[in-house]
């Protein structure tokens, strides 16, 4: 998409302030936001999200804008869940996002899971009846929890009334941006 054709779509990212996947906060923030739409970092604190590369190697520090605690998911289109190990596993025991999924879910609105970000989807109990895509990991996790695993770069799934975006790893992360912005353009 080109310019501004996000303009007015508003996005909310979720993260740990400690162990995000580098390019798959930062590359989709920074995609969006360069396309028009407003995208807000809510973290667990209002501290810096220190980003890793390939879950070991310190990464950008990135700002967040609000707090898991102070953000209200109810006024945006899309949520982003970006992976990386250690913030997906701390992310899915955060009461906070996990009810942020589940309000996305319930109300129709897209949601966007890269790499590990599936795990909250996971605890949220939202993949049942859905096909979709992780790091190859969650593979068993996704299945027991009632969704259909399957091996592509991205999976854009919208049974269930509500529009469920996955990729595997930020190798993917050209196509998960093309469904992202597809799923966000149509958001209700």
């Amino acid at each position: 998409m080109a310019g501004n054709d996000l303009q007015g779509r508003r996005v909310l990212a979720v993260v740990t302030n400690y162990g995000v996947e580098q390019d798959e906060l930062v590359v989709p923030v920074e995609h969006l936001r360069g396309n028009g739409a407003e995208v807000e970092i809510a973290a667990v604190s209002d501290e810096p999200v220190q980003t890793l590369v390939g879950d070991k190697d310190p990464g950008r520090k990135v700002s967040p804008t609000t707090t898991l605690d102070d953000a209200d998911p109810g006024p945006y289109d899309l949520l982003l869940i970006p992976g990386g190990a250690l913030n997906a596993d701390h992310l899915r025991m955060n009461g906070k996002a996990v009810a942020a999924v589940r309000s996305f879910a319930s109300s129709g609105r897209p949601v966007a899971a890269i790499c590990h970000g599936p795990w909250a989807l996971v605890e949220a109990d939202v993949v049942r009846g859905k096909t979709m895509t992780s790091y190859a990991s969650l593979r068993t996790d996704v299945t027991n929890a009632g969704g259909r695993w399957v091996d592509r770069s991205v999976v854009s799934d919208d049974t269930g009334g509500w529009t469920l975006v996955t990729s595997r790893t930020p190798k993917d992360l050209d196509d998960f941006l093309r469904e992202t912005e597809a799923a966000l353009v149509t958001s209700p």
